[in-house]
């Protein structure tokens, strides 16, 4: 192995080498491109880089050309597979599709560049993405490239036009990899949403458009197994499909808490192969194009039979280069160090003996093996063999894609041959008990002799001569068939004689002499019949066949010549007459037209009718007899649901519009909507007779005119039923009452028992949201208006709130085609003193201070990307429960408890009930839970982070991040105070109280204790004003006792010595001295930790 670094092989600059993001080969192994971070993309001559190993590069050039079309860093440069195209793609959100142009390069002056040897030109430039164009590929037959991009779009264009066929939106992050099957039917993308996906596709016509592809590259799976905690720190997934087509390597897998390579199998889409060796995460792994056998097939025993293994180079992160191949389980070579920087891509040469590497350093690196070090390479018919059980090199001939289809197809035309012998069997009367039947399934009536009672001629044709002389030709012609046909039939007769089994020769020498058969036709010419032979490969036809019957005879007498004028409707027909239904209506009368020359009198001259039409339908298989259905039996499937709802047309000028529910034919909620039900209990039956659960269930009927039907049940027993004029959209409740909401806007309201506990609730829209939480009922109508009532005192707190300040309407439009549109609502619920909590799909969630009559802000990217304090995971803030959905289940040691203390007080055991869920516990992490889902694992947090990164670079910005990270904690803490949340309260306070400490923040810590302080020592001046959360006069706050929390912050505080002047006067007021100290010293800085 020789590895080859030419110093000159790299994209440099003025002052420093720029990063290259990739490389590829071209298929004549002569060119290598490469693509930096200075916006070039650069071809060089491999045989100068190879030449830098054995000192004959000299005189030769190296760079044959560069291309500047881009507007920022080149993330990824292929070749076409037909060498005629080279293209590019950059985070300009641009692909560049260049072609060698024959005539001579111009050379450029000014620009510190070699002159150019090749003259590649831009041929196209390709706009279809909406942010960062990440990796390329063609299709092995160069029919189509495909771009994916951060903006989670996978684009197909044509290879051919580059006109874009399809935009793909299924992935719903950002999109790092894209492979094709050298098959050429499948192909294969990586994205950070963990997953990859695989598409199935048909390569599309040179003229194809995008109309042609609408039922083109469709989602076959989605891999995720492999990937679920998978990082999203790494710059590329590349992926690659094996030359055999058998294996796709993955990047950036995970085995457990290592990082590993994914191998997954062909039609199985699953993965049991891993990698395992990379210390960091792998960006790229790439197959040779060439398989390999593991002994030399020269010098190796003739009885020894080489085996045909795949190799595969995998690098990423950790600056190692590794190869493996398919026959060890461990790396044929390990490279470490090889680069200072991350491997951002790998390129084979076409031999396979060749391995080129990218840096992100700025270095490419050639790495040659000799013969026989990773393996012998085989010859590309080999590559060809592997492929063809895939159908490869076969199009449009609907091949299996599997071995099982493939040894299906064999055994289907094994018997080819022995259908063409019985077809010709039949032709000679062989079949005669076939006969007899097959012609009364394909509909034509026959007599009890097994013959058809229409005549047919042999040759297929009737008579219709136009001179005399012709027809008396003619009749001899028909004497002399006559007499073949009872030689036929005097044949017929001694075969009957004959053994049942016939040798394969004579079998074989009858099929010859019924394929030499010689007829005559119209003209009197004399031609050889042809012998069907089906074209689907199965040697039966998939269309209706007319039986083949040997004419006799005795068929003359029977035979009616007359065409059929009256249609006997009292027997069964099995199909249409001639004529359609017309003509089943009012028969056919009409006379034949006699044809020129032809004697009107001559009944033997008319066509005679065939019978009925079958009736066929259009089956998997072709054209097929239709059947008559069966009536549907059992349970039939519940339709998703059965219309859109009714909506006023003026809601269109509607400031706010919110998606209307559909209308459903079945709706179920159960009381308990925290209380999940088991796996094994998938069932609605077993789901409602779980003990203590009651169940509502509202169905909807197919008319609109018909009333909805409304039950609760409990323990599989109806409770109590109600029926409602108009369809239910929404249902909610909980152990205090039910509610269901309709789509005429009407909200109704039953007690536990089934009562209706007030009149129906008339809004001026649809119900979107209609969520419950104690004896509050929230619902959210399609106009944005919420309205909040507590059913206990009929009352509301405040009047109906429009979202319109949370949907950002002051900056954003609701039209969906502009430029910057509005988000949308995810989640609205409330908290046990029946707040509104609204999360939105960027990310941000608000809380309605009904107090205030405005909506406050609790949870914005803003801090997810400059506060140090955002961390969802953090053990103390994950550890508070949740109640934002419902209550959670009871464990068996908490009923146990509960079970003890039932003989207790009531007075006690109400205050444990009231105790046990806190106000609002959960709800800002639940919150900043939502922003993280939203906002950074969909790839939002990209371009805002790259502006921070770059802000706090400049001057009079150095305090940024700390600045941040205190206001983040300062709108933890007045959202916790604001919403009555009091474990989170305390937490955030003290959290606070030691960031400002360290920071030496005096003004702050002042304020902070005289805050505190504020409850314990009254104010002298007697002043009466009230005031609420930090102003408020009372000794508690929050539902903590001041002179704990002030307690608790001093102790945080007294270790800064540049503020122990004034946190001494603080712990002189609380009377806090040393044996105190040690005696209370756990509590809050247990509470810190």
């Amino acid at each position: 192995m020789h590895v080859i670094k030419p110093a000159w092989l790299s994209h440099s600059g003025e002052q420093k080498d720029f990063e290259v993001y990739s490389c590829h080969v071209s298929p004549d192994g002569k060119r290598l491109a490469t693509a930096g971070g200075d916006g070039h993309v650069r071809v060089w001559s491999t045989e100068a880089i190879y030449g830098t190993d054995t000192g004959k590069s000299a005189g030769k050039p190296r760079q044959l050309c560069h291309m500047s079309h881009h507007l920022g860093t080149i993330h990824s440069v292929r070749f076409s597979p037909n060498g005629r195209y080279l293209a590019s793609g950059a985070d300009d959100k641009l692909i560049c599709v260049y072609h060698l142009d024959k005539n001579p390069p111009i050379a450029s002056f000014g620009i510190g560049e070699p002159p150019p040897v090749e003259n590649w030109k831009t041929y196209k430039r390709l706009v279809g993405h909406d942010n960062d164009v990440q990796d390329l590929a063609w299709s092995y037959d160069s029919s189509i490239l495909v771009s994916v991009g951060l903006d989670s779009k996978v684009v197909v264009w044509s290879g051919h036009t580059f006109e874009k066929l399809k935009t793909l939106t299924v992935h719903s992050s950002h999109v790092k990899g894209i492979t094709f099957d050298p098959a050429n039917k499948f192909f294969a993308t990586a994205s950070d949403d963990r997953t990859i996906k695989i598409f199935r596709f048909t390569p599309p016509a040179p003229n194809a458009t995008q109309h042609d592809m609408v039922n083109n590259f469709v989602l076959e799976t989605t891999i995720n197994a492999p990937f679920k905690s998978s990082p999203l720190t790494t710059y590329f997934r590349r992926c690659s499909w094996s030359p055999d087509g058998n294996h796709i390597a993955a990047a950036n897998a995970v085995n457990g808490p290592v990082s590993s390579v994914a191998i997954i199998e062909r039609t199985r889409w699953d993965s049991e192969i891993n990698l395992i060796g990379h210390e960091g995460p792998t960006e790229v792994c790439m197959f040779s194009p060439r398989l390999f056998y593991t002994a030399d097939p020269v010098t190796s025993d003739e009885g020894y039979s080489s085996q045909l293994v795949t190799v595969i180079a995998s690098a990423g992160q950790d600056k190692t280069l590794s190869i493996w191949n398919t026959n060890t389980s461990r790396p044929v070579v390990i490279l470490q160090d090889v680069a200072s920087k991350s491997i951002s891509d790998l390129s084979w040469t076409p031999d396979g003996q060749t391995l080129f590497a990218s840096s992100l350093d700025g270095a490419v690196i050639a790495l040659r093996f000799d013969r026989g070090e990773l393996g012998w390479v085989a010859n590309a018919e080999e590559n060809d063999k592997a492929l063809q059980k895939y159908g490869a090199s076969r199009k449009g001939m609907g091949i299996a894609e599997d071995v099982e289809g493939l040894q299906l197809e064999y055994h289907s035309k094994a018997g080819e041959s022995k259908a063409a012998e019985s077809r010709m069997g039949a032709l000679m009367g062989d079949l005669s008990a076939a006969a007899e039947a097959a012609p009364t399934a394909n509909g034509i009536k026959t007599n009890g002799t097994g013959t058809s009672t229409p005549k047919a001629l042999p040759n297929g044709n009737m008579e219709s001569d136009k001179s005399k002389d012709k027809e008396k030709d003619k009749e001899k012609e028909k004497h002399k068939e006559k007499e073949k046909e009872k030689e036929v039939e005097r044949e017929r007769e001694t075969e009957k004689k004959k053994p049942a089994e016939e040798s394969a020769d004579k079998a074989a020498e009858r099929v010859r002499e019924l394929k030499a058969r010689v007829t005559i036709g119209k003209d009197g010419k004399k031609r050889v019949a042809p012998l069907l032979v089906s074209s689907s490969g199965t040697g039966q036809s998939s269309l209706p066949q007319t039986q083949l019957v040997g004419s006799t005879s005795t068929a003359k007498g029977s035979q009616n010549d007359a065409p059929l004028s009256i249609l006997d409707l009292s027997k069964p027909v099995d199909g249409l007459p001639k004529g359609g239904i017309a003509a089943m209506l009012l028969g056919n009368k009409r006379k034949a037209i006699a044809m020129e020359g032809e004697e009107e009198d001559d009944a033997t001259r008319r066509r005679p009718t065939a019978g009925p039409t079958p009736i066929v339908v259009n089956g998997p298989d072709g054209v097929e007899p239709a059947s008559v259905a069966e009536r549907p039996q059992g349970v039939i499937p519940t339709p998703e649901y059965l219309r859109p709802a009714v909506v006023n047309p003026s809601m269109a000028l509607a400031q706010i519009r919110l998606a209307v529910p559909k209308v459903r034919s079945h709706i179920v909620r159960p009381m308990e909507r925290g209380i999940l039900v088991g796996e094994d209990s998938a069932s609605l039956d077993e789901a409602s007779k779980a003990p203590e659960n009651l169940v509502l269930e509202a169905r909807n009927p197919v008319s609109a005119k018909d009333p909805s039907h409304v039950t609760v049940v409990k323990r599989g027993m109806l409770v109590w039923q109600d029926y409602l004029p108009r369809a239910v959209l929404l249902v909610t409740g909980n152990k205090h009452f039910w509610a269901a909401a309709c789509e005429d806007g009407s909200i109704y309201m039953w007690t536990p028992a089934g009562r209706r506990l007030m009149n129906a609730v008339v809004t001026e829209s649809q119900p979107v949201i209609l969520e419950s939480r104690e004896h509050w009922l929230l619902c959210i109508n399609a106009v944005g208006l919420c309205y909040v009532w507590n059913v206990k005192t009929q009352s509301s707190p405040h009047p109906p709130v429009s979202l319109g300040p949370v949907l950002e309407l002051a900056t954003t439009t609701l039209n969906p085609h502009a430029a910057s549109s509005g988000p949308g609502v995810t989640s609205a619920s409330l908290n046990s003193t029946g707040h509104m909590v609204v999360t939105l799909t960027n990310g941000d969630g608000y809380f309605y201070a009904r107090e205030m009559y405005a909506w406050q802000r609790v949870s914005e990217a803003w801090w997810a990307v400059g506060s140090q304090y955002w961390n969802s995971n953090d053990s103390s803030v994950s550890a508070l429960q949740s109640t934002a959905v419902g209550p959670v289940a009871p464990s068996s040691s908490a009923k146990n408890d509960r079970d003890r203390d039932r003989d207790k007080d009531k007075e006690k055991e109400k205050e444990k009930e009231n105790q046990a869920v806190p106000v609002s516990a959960g709800v800002i992490p639940h919150l900043e839970r939502h922003t993280t889902n939203e906002f950074l694992l969909r790839g939002r947090a990209y371009t805002l982070q790259r502006i921070i990164k770059t802000l706090m670079a400049k001057d009079g910005f150095e305090a940024f991040e700390s600045t941040v990270s205190i206001a983040h904690l300062e709108n933890r803490i007045a959202a916790a105070l604001q919403m009555g949340a009091r474990d989170e309260f305390r937490l955030y306070l003290f959290m606070y109280a030691k960031r400002i400490g360290a920071e030496g923040l005096r003004g702050k810590v002042e304020e902070l204790l005289n805050s505190l302080l504020g409850g314990i020592l009254k104010d002298t001046k007697g002043q009466t004003s009230e005031g609420r959360g930090w102003y408020t006069a009372e000794e508690e706050i929050c539902g903590w006792d001041r002179k704990e929390l002030l307690k608790g912050v001093v102790m945080i505080l007294g270790k800064f010595r540049e503020l122990q002047r004034l946190t001494v006067q603080y712990a002189r007021v609380l009377d806090l001295t040393l044996e105190s100290d040690d005696a209370d010293d756990g509590n809050p800085m247990e509470v810190e930790a």
